[in-house]
């Protein structure tokens, strides 16, 4: 039994696995296609999640409570949902998701799509401020064609929208599929029973490490670079058995602009924390973070209420989040110096076309490693837009994409090197940056050095954390992005 249940296991997670790869061969959007945007999942017939393709940790933490609520709509065989709002599972409105029925459960995706209609192209605006300003908000809702050609008459560039829902279909089409070729292959019942088994292993798994680790509460604090000063996020974690409880209590009150998560993201980043500090091997199910509860007060910045925009929650608190937990977590087991702490977020566009991107910065360096230079940290695991794919598909040009060499953070151990993005406009359009880690450095960790934070500049001119605006042919956006902290305070001269 044990033997067809890790096959059986195996299936599922292929399944996901497949619909992710389907879904971003498929994708019109170089955000999908190349960055690869976009999370799968497959849940029970109860809600819990199953099985998870290893994509971005902001997206599934958050799709329990997308699956929620459509359940409570009751949908048919056959039916697929849409939904974006971040207040009913969602994360931020450009993340849409799908859900569909299978033969055993649902099947869902979530993709970044480059516009949804909000008041700047990219729909990822530095100065919304109520939830409408970033674009259509989506209750549940059933996708049929009028509802799907509805949409996407709202939303920039309609080709490349309408494309790229329509590979999210495709890959709800595949699970379907696979679902019920599985269920003829194995049985019915045998397949059900090895998602409550699959669910129940990575439970235990995470409970006994939880058991291992010190009991106690550990607190700490961290910032949110607003436009008007400095955000505190307060958060303390209590180890108590083979539970964890984290508590957001004494954080800043919702933000009169977009730096607000609801709820749903700030789990995601719990989880994500988790996950990280007890076993990150863990097969990727809902039983993973079941011994996990996430408390923040309401009208909070991290647990904030409809319709507060949310747009630079979901990808700027949600990585302030993750470090204050690790923060927590560093007085009870080792963890690395502090990453870069942002996805420094980038849109540009017209009424004609759309893109955006994150880019990667330095890790945190460990006790015993270097931090990696150049990558996607915390909340974010994109990969970067090849300078090729974005200079085919959009009137730009990049015109340096380098380490940003010496920005990590000294000590035994070096932080990781932030990037230097230089990019050119070839046609009038405008600009958003989201970004965090500008006033603040990340810190290094026993003794090391911070990482330099970052730096936005339009034609060698500083901008802010959040900046907009217009370009005119030739001007030149340049992100330099923060590198890791250091760890150790003996120094290491770099080779």
């Amino acid at each position: 039994m044990n033997i067809e249940l890790q096959v059986i296991g195996s299936a599922l997670r292929a399944v996901a696995e497949e619909m992710g790869a389907a879904l971003v061969r498929s994708a019109f959007s170089a955000n999908i296609k190349e960055r690869r945007d976009c999370s799968t999942a497959l849940f029970a017939a109860d809600g819990r999640m199953i099985a998870q393709a290893e994509h971005i940790p902001v997206h599934l933490g958050a799709m329990p409570d997308a699956v929620a609520a459509v359940m409570a709509h009751d949908p048919g065989p056959g039916e697929i949902w849409i939904l974006n709002d971040p207040f009913m599972g969602g994360t931020h409105l450009p993340d849409i998701t799908l859900v569909s029925r299978t033969e055993l459960g649902f099947a869902v995706t979530r993709a970044h799509h480059a516009d949804v209609g909000g008041a700047e192209p990219g729909s990822l605006p530095a100065n919304s401020t109520t939830l409408t300003d970033e674009g259509v908000v989506i209750p549940p809702t059933p996708l049929d064609e009028e509802t799907f050609a509805g949409l996407v008459a709202r939303m920039r560039n309609p080709e490349e929208r309408r494309g790229d829902l329509r590979a999210q279909l495709g890959a709800h089409h595949l699970a379907a599929r696979r679902i019920a070729e599985l269920c003829d292959r194995r049985g019915r019942g045998r397949v059900a029973a090895a998602m409550d088994e699959l669910f129940a292993y990575s439970e235990r798994r995470v409970r006994a490490v939880i058991t291992a680790l010190p009991d106690g509460r550990f607190e700490a604090t961290d910032i949110v670079e607003a436009r008007e000063g400095d955000l505190e996020l307060r958060a303390a974690i209590t180890i108590a058995g083979d539970e964890i409880e984290v508590d957001f209590d004494g954080t800043a009150p919702q933000h009169p602009g977009n730096l607000n998560c609801p709820l749903a993201v700030t789990r995601s980043a719990a989880y994500f924390v988790v996950r990280c500090v007890t076993d990150p091997d863990v097969p990727a199910s809902g039983g993973a973070f079941a011994p996990v509860t996430v408390t923040a007060p309401e009208g909070s910045l991290v647990n904030a209420r409809a319709p507060a925009a949310v747009a630079a929650g979901n990808v700027e608190t949600s990585c302030r989040i993750a470090d204050v937990l690790f923060a927590c977590f560093g007085q009870a087991v080792p963890v690395p110096a502090q990453g870069q702490g942002t996805m420094n977020n980038l849109t540009i566009g017209s009424d004609r076309f759309a893109y955006y991107e994150t880019i990667g910065g330095g890790q945190g360096a460990c006790a015993d490693a270097d931090g990696p230079s150049g990558v996607h940290v915390t909340m974010s695991n994109t990969l970067s837009t090849p300078a090729e794919a974005l200079e085919l598909a959009y009137p730009v040009r990049v015109r340096r994409h380098a380490l940003r060499l010496g920005s990590g953070g000294g000590g035994l151990h070096h932080g990781g090197d932030g990037v230097i993005r230089e990019i050119e406009a070839l046609e009038a359009c405008r600009f958003s940056i989201v970004s965090e880690r500008r006033r603040h450095a990340p810190q290094g960790a026993r003794g090391g050095g911070p990482g330099r934070p970052g730096r936005n500049l339009l034609n060698g001119r500083d901008l802010p954390a959040k900046a907009g605006g217009t370009l005119e042919p030739g001007d030149i956006l340049t992100i330099e992005t923060p590198g890791g902290g250091g760890s150790g305070g003996r120094m290491r001269a770099l080779s």
